[in-house]
């Protein structure tokens, strides 16, 4: 095999095979989950708690404490988002895009720093503060934490807190030993650039509904 191959691919060689096949599944529903984001569809949340609920399994097993709380929270968020996007407001009409408004921001900052406080008291409890990738997973679970929160409430915001987490995610999980979980973030990164500026177009014209 080539040297480029060896690289990618070592860190599985110790890996049970049922366990890359659970991660290449969560990496493929994740990828949906995304795409159908970024299109406004429903169908974001269905597939996202596919791929949520590999990770929380494979993350559980790699004690990966902090990415495993994250994965959860979006499969809880997931539920939440699912019922928001399919709530009828009053004018009968379903939630548009919007931007985030003065109260929610307030919302929003402290959902982040008690993400931080949540991450930093697993951290302590676990003893593994020795490892420096557990300050980076405090810093991006806030950010995923927030970015999750403000796309359950269809806030356009949402993908600049996915988009800066994306960023840091793809050398953070290489560095894990999950590779395709890393490319993952890399493809990520692009389509939430993409979902930006697709909500950002939705946004300045007229908004729209979820369809299914």
């Amino acid at each position: 095999m080539s040297p480029v191959f060896d690289f990618l691919f070592e860190p599985y060689q110790n890996y049970l095979l049922a366990d890359i096949i659970i991660e290449a599944l969560g990496v493929f529903f994740g990828f949906l989950s995304v795409w159908y984001s970024k299109q406004n569809k429903i169908a974001v949340f269905p597939t996202g708690m596919v791929s949520t609920g590999l990770f929380v399994y494979l993350l559980w097993q790699a004690t990966l404490w902090g990415d495993m709380l994250i994965n959860a929270y979006y499969f809880l968020m997931s539920i939440y988002g699912w019922y928001y996007w399919t709530r009828k407001a009053e004018d009968t009409i379903q939630h548009p895009i919007s931007e985030t408004t003065a109260k929610e921001w307030k919302t929003t900052i402290w959902l982040g720093l008690g993400t931080v406080l949540l991450v930093f008291s697993v951290y302590t409890l676990t003893n593994r503060w020795t490892v420096w990738t557990a300050y980076v997973d405090t810093f991006t679970t806030a950010l995923f934490f927030v970015g999750m929160w403000l796309m359950a409430k269809r806030k356009i915001e949402n993908w600049i807190f996915w988009i800066i987490g994306d960023i840091i995610s793809v050398p953070l999980y290489f560095y894990k030993g999950l590779v395709l979980t890393s490319f993952q973030f890399t493809l990520f990164t692009a389509l939430a650039i993409w979902g930006y500026r697709s909500w950002k177009h939705s946004l300045d014209n007229k908004p729209q509904a979820a369809t299914v």
